[in-house]
């Protein structure tokens, strides 16, 4: 099996490289996914992972920010052949504040616009423009609307806040979060993600749209997995509140893996012990 990853030499784009052995189709490697001819190299593999993305939320970026993720994400499919896999990285965030509604959020929950920015928004058009082309092109489409996925960053790449809280810790610099209640995720090991793609692929299904996050069983607070890297690196955390740092939309986000579980037969692996661990370096061979 031969497998790309588009923006492989991003932070999770990299694991997957790492995972799958695959090709990083990428800037780095001298492919842009806004040049249709950049992107023909991908009619040569049977499963592409499209992780490129142009992730700025401000309104000022919009213009670009929709060229890259959804005009690249035309590319990426249009370059496919007919009877491979294309795994669609998009986000939670798709459904904006509708999510506040659900103690555990369904892939029916609703997706109109609800305060998103021009990122979440741009991964919502890109996800219909795919629903059509893969069925015109015969290209199997699986999109995984991702929750908080765990990794360690490579040299060189930018990681998210669970690694960010963590080397907060281990410098002393302060930890900003909103004031008022702590925010509630989910959180995912990378480890688990590589499966899922892994699941989606080897499975008959030809179209699926998912949810793919920790679910239930790997939901804290901010400040509680806060307190969970505490206890892994022996270390205190400086927390501080601060208007600076914005309300998210989604106070409460806890993916509902129902349809997932029952379609690919995934579920998580790891628990936030576990994940703790990995991220602050002392779990290895999981990616």
């Amino acid at each position: 099996m031969k497998v790309a990853v588009t923006g492989g030499s991003g932070f999770l784009g990299s694991h997957i490289v790492r995972h799958f052995s695959a090709a990083d189709i990428s800037r780095h490697s001298g492919h842009d996914v806004l040049s249709l001819h950049d992107m023909g190299v991908l009619e040569d593999f049977d499963l592409v992972v499209h992780m490129a993305a142009l992730l700025d939320k401000s309104p000022d970026s919009s213009e670009q920010v929709f060229m890259t993720n959804v005009e690249g994400t035309l590319n990426v499919i249009k370059a496919m052949r007919p009877g491979a896999t294309l795994v669609f990285s998009s986000t939670k965030d798709v459904y904006g504040a509708n999510a506040n509604s659900f103690p555990e959020v369904p892939e029916t929950c609703p997706t109109e616009f609800s305060g998103q920015s021009p990122l979440e928004w741009s991964k919502a058009i890109a996800e219909r423009y795919l629903d059509y082309y893969a069925n015109v092109r015969g290209v199997r489409l699986c999109i995984f609307r991702l929750s908080t996925i765990c990794a360690r960053p490579d040299r060189g790449t930018v990681p998210n806040f669970p690694f960010d809280f963590l080397e907060k810790i281990n410098t002393g610099e302060p930890i900003l979060l909103p004031p008022g209640p702590s925010p509630v995720r989910d959180f995912l090991h990378i480890s688990d993600m590589n499966s899922a793609i892994e699941s989606f692929h080897s499975s008959g299904l030809r179209r699926g749209t998912f949810n793919l996050g920790g679910g239930r069983m790997n939901t804290d607070t901010l400040r509680g997995f806060i307190q969970r890297l505490e206890e892994v690196t022996g270390l205190q955390a400086v927390v501080r509140e601060s208007d600076s740092v914005p309300r998210p939309l989604q106070l409460r986000y806890v993916s509902d893996l129902t349809l997932v579980g029952h379609e690919l037969g995934w579920e998580p692996t790891k628990n936030l012990d576990h994940i703790a661990f990995y991220l602050a370096g002392r779990e290895t061979g999981t990616t």
